[in-house]
């Protein structure tokens, strides 16, 4: 399984799921993480601009993680088979640990989504 967790920064989860151009892409075996890679998307490839086919380095993932994303985001992403998931979790690595532990938790998409701290 392979997951990927929006990080325009690279250090935090970052909202704007659509707008993202940076993802740490995590590779699940048997619920440990086997491996991350830090993967950057053109300028001109972001989510929001997708419409049929996702960009190639993440066509392949089963669940994007992102502090916040629209409704035609999270349904597209529904109906290509890949699991999206809203959460205030600030952190990567701790997003990851939680869900596999299935104890991240999750907000629906909205306009207004819990705000992490920090700026988006």
């Amino acid at each position: 399984m392979y997951i990927a967790v929006t990080s325009q920064n690279s250090r935090n989860i970052t909202g704007h799921a659509g707008k993202c151009h940076r993802f740490w892409v995590y590779d699940i075996e048997q619920g440990s993480v086997k491996g991350k890679q830090l993967l950057e998307l053109p300028i001109k490839m972001p989510l929001h601009a997708q419409q049929d086919v996702w960009p190639e380095p993440l066509a392949g993932i089963n669940v994007l993680i992102s502090g916040g994303m629209g409704s035609g985001l999270y349904r597209r992403l529904i109906q290509s088979g890949i699991l999206p998931v809203i959460t205030v979790e600030d952190i990567p690595d701790q997003a990851i640990a939680a869900f596999l532990a299935n104890a991240l938790e999750r907000f629906p998409p909205q306009s207004h989504h819990p705000c992490h701290d920090h700026a988006h």
